[in-house]
């Protein structure tokens, strides 16, 4: 057992499987206690069921740390409330939040249902935020506290995933803002886009391939092709996770940082590429004559239109 985080309590959501249980490990083997939440639902988000999150608190025990179980749904106030208030009803205080609860409903954007959309931003973009906020209320009275929140590189657009996307580039946002925020208060806020097999992603044939390769001693947090970093375990982005809540990461808030095992890349805030001025208002003619040649020179279309099917 590891002491940089001896003393202090986390929170980590989504916490029973996959990459939140790899966060809520690590954060207990450097001293934390931890909140357990998972709801315990399939990765559609429906159904519910209490042992993933027990397990995990039984494994936390079991190496001779400290966790409770919470089972509430991060998608509304009510859950959220009850989340944090876990961490003070069972330790008296709250350090540390990790946001990465989710679930999955991918269909192409001509297909996807209402439900299917606000599913998937209930849970992740509103389960950042009711976690965030009550935790917020009581980080701003300490004057000390760590946020981190889980984005993904979906967010920079994947077919299929419009929701999912949506969700996960607003989280990026909502987290610029609450660093924002609440830096003034000694608190910081950043995000992590995973690079690492995940609960949502792990299909019989993803798991059999990394199965294959933990066999052959290659399948750990190693640096690994970018073809194959999806094959890494979940577990692999959990260091920078813990590292971000140390005392040495204090001046490190707002930032978005790509995690896979060996890789770490921390991204750029955007900013403008390029330019064009003039005095007034642009016209559509000369828009037309004038972008081609300047803002939209060598810019690619992602997806090009494909001749129909026969």
């Amino acid at each position: 057992m590891g002491e940089r985080l001896k003393g202090k309590v986390a929170v980590v959501t989504g916490a029973g499987r996959g990459i939140g249980r790899g966060h809520a490990l690590l954060l207990a083997a450097e001293g934390a206690k931890v909140v357990v939440n998972d709801l315990g639902g399939a990765a559609d988000g429906t159904g519910a069921d209490k042992a993933p999150a027990d397990e995990v608190v039984e494994e936390i025990r079991k190496m001779g740390g400290e966790a409770v179980a919470n089972y509430d749904s991060v998608a509304t106030m009510e859950g959220g409330e009850r989340i944090i208030k876990a961490a003070i009803d069972n330790f008296g205080r709250l350090d540390i939040l990790v946001n990465n609860a989710g679930v999955l409903r991918d269909r192409m954007v001509f297909n996807m249902t209402e439900e299917e959309w606000d599913t998937v931003i209930s849970v992740h973009l509103k389960g950042h935020f009711t976690c965030t906020k009550f935790a917020c209320v009581l980080f701003r009275q300490q004057r000390s506290g760590r946020i981190i929140n889980t984005s993904s590189s979906s967010g920079l657009g994947n077919m299929g995933q419009a929701n999912y996307s949506a969700a996960k580039e607003g989280i990026v946002g909502l987290t610029r803002t609450v660093a924002r925020d609440m830096g003034r208060y000694g608190v910081t806020c950043n995000a992590i886009r995973p690079r690492a097999a995940t609960r949502l992603t792990m299909t019989p044939e993803l798991k059999a391939a990394w199965e294959k390769r933990a066999a052959t001693g290659v399948g750990g947090p190693t640096r690994a092709p970018r073809a194959e970093i999806e094959l890494l375990p979940p577990e692999a982005c959990s260091p920078l996770v813990v590292f971000l809540c140390t005392d040495e990461a204090a001046d490190i808030n707002g930032c978005t940082f790509s995690v896979g095992g060996g890789e770490i890349h921390l991204y750029s805030e955007p900013q403008y590429w390029r330019s064009i001025y003039k005095e007034g208002i642009w016209d559509v003619d000369e828009l037309c004559q004038l972008m081609p040649r300047t803002l939209a020179v060598g810019l690619v279309n992602p997806s090009p239109p494909q001749p129909p099917k026969e």
